[in-house]
C-alpha cells in the first residue's frame, strides 16, 4: 500500500538583514563550520530553539528603504538556521552575507522578503523509489530455465 502526504506551503512575509564572518561560534552548533548559505533566526521564528538546522527558503520582494531596486541574482535562496538573532533584532531573519548578496544588493542593507520552510516532500519521495523500482523492473530478466511450463 502506497500513501501520499501533501503539505501545503505557506509564504511568510518579513525582512532581512545580513551579518558577516565570522559565522562562529552559533547558537545551535558552537564552532562548527556550517557552511555560508546560513542565518540566524529572529524571535519570530527561533521557536526557543527548536528552529537550529531548519531550512528556509527566502526570496527578495523589495525595498524597505530607499534603495530603487534591490533585487538581484537569484530568484530565492535556501538558508539553514544555525544561530540567534538576539531580542530587539528589527529583521525577521539575518541572513549571512553571502546568503543575502545572492538575491539582494548588500548596499540595500535591508529588504522585504518572502519566505517559508523548506521541507522535502513526502511524495517526492515516493516518486523517486517509484521510478527506481520501475527501472529496476525494466532491466530484470528472467531466465528460460526457471519458467515453470505447467
Amino acid at each position: 500500500m502506497l500513501s501520499f502526504t501533501l503539505k501545503e506551503v505557506v509564504a511568510h512575509t518579513g525582512t532581512a538583514t545580513f551579518y558577516t564572518p565570522p559565522y562562529v561560534p552559533s547558537a545551535c552548533n558552537g564552532y562548527q563550520h556550517d557552511g555560508v548559505m546560513i542565518a540566524a533566526a529572529s524571535d519570530a521564528i527561533w521557536d526557543d530553539g527548536a528552529a537550529c538546522g531548519r531550512k528556509y527558503k527566502v526570496k527578495c520582494t523589495g525595498a524597505t528603504n530607499q534603495s530603487p531596486h534591490p533585487c538581484r541574482g537569484k530568484k530565492y535562496v535556501v538558508v539553514k538556521v544555525v544561530d540567534y538573532c538576539p531580542s530587539g533584532c528589527e529583521n525577521t531573519i539575518d541572513l549571512s552575507q553571502e546568503a543575502f548578496a545572492s538575491i539582494a544588493d548588500p548596499d540595500a542593507g535591508k529588504i522585504k522578503i518572502s519566505f517559508h520552510q523548506n521541507m522535502t516532500s513526502p511524495l517526492r519521495i515516493w516518486v523517486e523509489i517509484w521510478q527506481w523500482v520501475s527501472l529496476a523492473s525494466l532491466t530484470f530478466e528472467v531466465n528460460p530455465m526457471y519458467v515453470d511450463d505447467k
